[in-house]
């Protein structure tokens, strides 16, 4: 009949994108029907001693349950916490590091600075290539980029040798001043390759090319330490997507928020040590604007963290020099703040008979008690349990069901060594996480210099809701913003990403009219290495360049970051470039120097392809109040209330209610205190807003 679409024909025209995220306790999946606006989405529980199974399960149980095909995916976005967690176990490759000789101190030496300055306990972490693994090459570069002593082919031969000989996998060439010659770097891993082909080499100019000896070889060292657990889980997700018969290239979520393919992820390994966190802040960005929300505190909450960001005009905030595990990441990434308090957090008493949260994580395997999989310790998920907030339906799309007994049991444990009852101890447990979170999140909002009132807090993650409001209430925010699927948040960060590159280079140079066509040749440089970056992600689209430079006053130790417009370098405008450096310092230190000497460090380009315009249905709002499924007992710090439990999937636009409440729904449970007003927007956000 003319005008009518068989089933068929609707099916052979499906066009599935599909983000996909691995956290600690559970993979998510966020697929997108392009042509339909429909929307699946999905938590399967992971395997640890398989990555990459739990993919394969959620791919057939979209199928089953959504009639999903992989055949028609035209998109497959995949963030993975592989990388973090090999350095977080230290599970990563045996590595020898080749450095100057006088230098073999370097990763050892840091920068002189201990952890926590003001703990007697602090001690800095042992280094992930033991001291027996540096060898120094008789070599040096001087600073200007002349070679003064080329390296010494005998040393190299027997520092081959004895890397092999003491068991390294890889060998990480990292020579004093490679970001202005790279040469010495070059020629000794052609040499190592020629040696032992065996080996995998990186340097450190071709991982990061930037200036600071410390700072460079640390960052080639990370990608060393995860390149073989990385390389060798993106070749099998490549064979089990294969297998499946998906048509799409997978692309893998960076820490700067972007994507990139899965070839250039098997070698730039350290650009996805983030993935996750990263992709979580750039869902919820994507949320936020649509909402209408410029202002926005990041709550992402899973089995073993809690991470926190800021999205200022509606933007992520990006930064250097967040921690991997124990170690500081130098290359360009979505700014996250991390604490070890999650939803698997386990709770004990300490030889003090203090009662602690975290760090020590259940994880997905055994889980949190009230999971019935053999855990058997006391968590933050189990006490919400007990309290009453949690329990009232299955959890994760039906992958769990909640044992309330058990959570009695464990958090019962713990009662009677404290002495108190069991609804008192799990509360415990609960108010010394979201205490926990609070000073996290006061950390964050002072080096960032906001007024967190004046922002909405967005929770999600599988324990965001679950928490969010109390963490809310105690920081004196006055919204909550809670998205309609919360639990997939990360893996909807990756379906709406950019591509996006970055790149370096240090140049040293003071700023004035007579070195502007110096900055602006090697800025022209980056853009079409930006350009060629692209290309080679197989974006073939318009591109947006965006410019930056590190820059500081002479005699400054560090240098801060400067957005800079085309068209100052383009009309040779060294005035107004300087007047940004004034501002950008003033705003950051609270004072500048007009008539200070201003020094050029490194020069930074993003090149950024757009992803897919994707958008959801929105649904005009009726003005309703909420219907509760029925009541329940749930303790709340002052005695056993009565409180309303809702059910999401009846909330529509426009539906209202009061606090104190539950809802449930498939992929998470939101808790809601009394004093807060409850309302469903048209994106069918569930917004909540605390009485003045």
């Amino acid at each position: 009949m003319d005008g009518v679409i068989t089933a068929d024909e609707a099916h052979n025209r499906a066009d599935w994108k599909v983000g996909v995220d691995i956290g600690g306790t559970f993979i998510d999946f966020c697929a997108l029907e392009v042509n339909s606006g429909r929307v699946a989405s999905l938590k399967v529980l992971t395997t640890p001693e398989d990555p990459g199974a739990e993919l394969m399960t959620g791919l057939a149980l979209l199928a089953e349950r959504e009639g999903f095909d992989p055949t028609h995916m035209t998109r497959f976005v995949h963030g993975t916490t592989v990388g973090i967690n090999t350095i977080i176990q230290r599970k990563g490759a045996p590595l020898a590091l080749f450095t100057n000789a006088g230098f073999e101190d370097v990763i050892e030496l840091a920068r002189l600075r201990m952890p926590d300055m003001y703990s007697l306990f602090c001690s800095r972490p042992d280094p992930l290539i033991s001291r027996d693994m540096v060898f120094g090459i008789p070599a040096r570069m001087r600073v200007d980029g002349s070679e003064t002593k080329a390296p010494d082919v005998a040393t190299v031969e027997s520092a081959v040798a004895a890397a092999k000989a003491n068991g390294a996998q890889g060998i990480i060439v990292a020579f004093l001043h490679s970001w202005r010659n790279a040469a010495q770097e070059a020629s000794v891993k052609s040499a190592i390759a020629r040696l032992a082909p065996d080996l995998f080499v990186f340097t450190s100019a071709e991982v990061w090319p930037v200036i600071r000896e410390y700072e460079r070889s640390s960052t080639a060292i990370l990608n060393g330490y995860v390149h073989p657990r990385v390389s060798g889980y993106l070749t099998a997700l490549e064979e089990r997507l294969k297998s499946r018969g998906v048509p799409a290239r997978p692309m893998l979520t960076k820490s700067n928020g972007g994507l990139m393919n899965a070839a250039e992820g098997k070698q730039a390994c350290v650009n996805m040590l983030l993935s996750g966190t990263a992709s979580g802040v750039i869902g919820a960005a994507w949320l936020a604007r649509q909402a209408g929300e410029d202002r926005i505190l990041t709550l992402d909450i899973g089995g073993t963290s809690a991470d926190f960001a800021l999205i200022i005009d509606g933007r992520p905030q990006f930064g250097t020099g967040e921690l991997i595990g124990e170690f500081p990441l130098h290359i360009p990434s979505v700014s996250v703040s991390s604490i070890g308090v999650g939803g698997g957090s386990i709770a004990s008493v300490d030889a003090q008979g203090v009662l602690r949260v975290g760090p020590e994580s259940a994880g997905s395997t055994p889980g949190p008690a009230c999971y019935g999989r053999g855990g058997e310790r006391a968590t933050v998920t189990d006490a919400m349990v007990v309290c009453g907030w949690l329990g009232h339906s299955e959890m994760a799309y039906g992958q769990l069901s909640i044992d309330t007994g058990l959570a009695h049991r464990a958090v019962g444990e713990l009662a009677r060594r404290l002495g108190r009852p069991v609804e008192q101890t799990a509360q415990a447990i609960v108010d010394i996480a979201v205490s926990e979170m609070f000073v996290e999140v006061e950390k964050l909002a002072s080096r960032a210099g906001v007024d967190l009132r004046d922002f909405t807090l967005m929770p999600f993650g599988g324990g965001g809701p679950m928490l969010g409001a109390f963490l809310a209430r105690e920081l004196g925010m006055k919204r909550v913003m809670a998205p309609r699927r919360p639990g997939v948040v990360s893996a909807l960060g990756g379906l709406v990403a950019d591509l996006r590159g970055d790149f370096i280079r240090t140049i040293f140079s003071p700023l004035s009219a007579a070195s502007l066509p110096i900055i602006r040749a090697a800025f022209e440089a980056l853009a079409s290495e930006g350009r060629d970056w692209l290309a080679a992600q197989g974006h073939d689209a318009a591109a947006e360049l965006n410019f930056s430079c590190d820059m500081r006053y002479l005699g400054q130790s560090y240098e801060i970051e400067v957005v800079l417009s085309p068209e100052w370098l383009e009309e040779s405008d060294a005035e107004t470039i300087e007047q940004a450096f004034h501002r950008t310092h003033e705003r950051l230190y609270d004072f500048h120097d007009p008539d200070g000497e201003i020094e050029l460090v490194n020069i930074r380009l993003s090149a950024v392809g757009a992803g897919p315009a994707l958008s959801f249905p929105e649904i005009d709002e009726i003005d309703v109040s909420a219907s509760p499924a029925r009541r329940l007992p749930v303790y709340t710090g002052l005695g056993v209330e009565a409180v309303d439990l809702h059910d999401r999937q009846t909330l529509v636009p426009g539906s209202s209610f009061q606090g104190p409440a539950v809802v449930v729904q498939d992929d998470t449970t939101l808790a809601i205190p009394a004093g807060v007003q409850a309302r469903v927007d048209r994106h069918l956000n569930l917004l909540l807003t605390f009485a003045e």
